[in-house]
């Protein structure tokens, strides 16, 4: 049978693709802007008749029917990153949320750890050799896909074909659904004055030929919008944005300088508007891996002149970085950022940067803090830390004193916190 054959014999309406999944069976399902609606939808739909259900993911987006409210005893949600569509379960205990590195996650799924029945996926049309692409989200996916018992697939005409190690063949899938829907599209918001400080801060750090790993939000995106002046930059990151696309246009990031995969983008999703999922299908600069690759400390350090740059919630007055709660709420998860900051930190020439606001809800709440709030989980540790940048300046830690850090941290925070910071360093016999 060729390949056309088995995929047009796979074919199915909605219904039937996620009728696969049996009471007590681990689901896994595709995120970011891969998260099959279609499939979670018609999976919620069938709630009465499935039991003890587990749902294992990386970050969801939209209104998960899976974890509303009435949906316990059915369906109960694994996360391995915490985001909006499962935060209030999470936090409510209709879920449960694993802290993992995100470079560790595929590895759950290949040594049984989380063995997985079922897996959903989004992904391209088959090419004509039968392999579909992961698109906008290989991360966990893969593995995902090379270890679950039966395999079922979104397929998408809007879901670009992204390249790298990011194909799987049709016959590994058990079903397919065809849909042409519209991926879900990230608009960012300018950034602020603060904001862009902080990314002058940044950038005064990188220097031409550097490679950059960028997150989310409207301090990477200052941060870039500043290197523009630079030449020959790199990226081997997470996650892309339309930012990288920008940059690309304008000359400054060519990754001819680069030491690891010279001339090419490395990502493992992207998420951003229409434009950038145009420009990535088919396009050969960009090379999408699976996490324990791209995250891999050791494969991150082989990238001379490494700029990590990643968020906080908060950091106290030693170093220690909290970015998955707020007190005991958890908010997000651990996420790459260790595996970046440990990376960028092996690389020679590299720079670990975490980058945050000084302050926040109008300059009444400090995010330097004497100690973390009660509850706060620490992702990454005082060690491990060796940049830390606010709009008023930076902190270099690595390979300095509990007395020097507190100094250093007091002099970004923001002015009117520093006396009070000042007071709790004392009585905490830092200074």
């Amino acid at each position: 049978m060729s390949w056309f054959d088995d995929y047009k014999k796979k074919l199915c309406s909605v219904a039937e693709a996620v009728s696969v999944v049996k009471s007590k069976n681990r689901v896994y399902i595709s995120g970011n802007a891969a998260t099959p609606f279609r499939l979670t939808e018609a999976l919620a739909q069938r709630n009465e008749e499935l039991q003890s259900v587990e749902i294992t993911h990386v970050l969801l987006l939209g209104d998960d029917p899976l974890s509303k409210p009435g949906m316990e005893g059915h369906f109960r949600h694994n996360s391995l990153f915490v985001g909006p569509a499962d935060r209030a379960a999470v936090n409510d205990g209709r879920a449960d949320y694993t802290p993992v590195f995100l470079y560790e996650i595929p590895q759950l799924f290949y040594a049984a750890m989380l063995p997985l029945d079922v897996a959903f996926l989004h992904v391209s049309p088959p090419d004509e050799h039968g392999f579909v692409s992961l698109g906008v989200e290989c991360l966990a996916s893969k593995a995902a896909a090379e270890t679950a018992k039966l395999v079922v697939a979104q397929v998408n005409d809007r879901m670009p074909r992204t390249l790298g190690d990011s194909f799987l063949h049709i016959s590994r899938f058990a079903k397919f659904v065809e849909v042409s829907d519209e991926l879900p599209e990230l608009k960012i918001p300018p950034f602020t004055d603060v904001e862009k400080k902080i990314g002058d801060h940044i950038a005064d750090l990188v220097e031409d030929g550097c490679t950059l790993q960028l997150g989310i939000g409207g301090i990477p995106n200052a941060a870039l919008k500043a290197m523009f002046n630079k030449r020959d930059l790199g990226i081997h990151t997470e996650m892309v944005s339309d930012g990288i696309v920008e940059a690309i246009n304008a000359g400054v990031i060519t990754g001819a300088k680069k030491t690891l995969h010279p001339g090419k983008v490395i990502a493992t999703f992207y998420f951003g508007t229409k434009d950038l999922y145009d420009f990535i299908d088919n396009n050969p600069v960009f090379e999408t891996h699976p996490t324990n690759y791209t995250n891999h400390p050791y494969v991150i350090g082989q990238n001379e002149k490494m700029i990590a740059i990643n968020s906080a919630i908060e950091v106290d007055l030693t170093g220690q970085v909290c970015a998955d709660s707020i007190g005991t709420r958890i908010y997000s998860g651990f996420g790459g950022q260790v595996d970046f900051i440990r990376g960028a930190a092996q690389s020679k020439g590299g720079k670990p940067i975490i980058a945050l606001t000084s302050s926040a809800k109008n300059d009444t709440i400090s995010k330097i803090v004497p100690t973390l709030q009660v509850g706060a989980g620490v992702v990454t540790t005082r060690a491990d830390v060796h940049y830390v940048v606010t709009e008023f300046g930076v902190a270099y830690l690595h390979g300095k004193n509990l007395n020097e850090r507190a100094h250093a941290l007091i002099n970004i925070a923001h002015p009117n916190f520093r006396d009070d910071l000042t007071k709790a360093a004392k009585e905490r016999k830092l200074i």
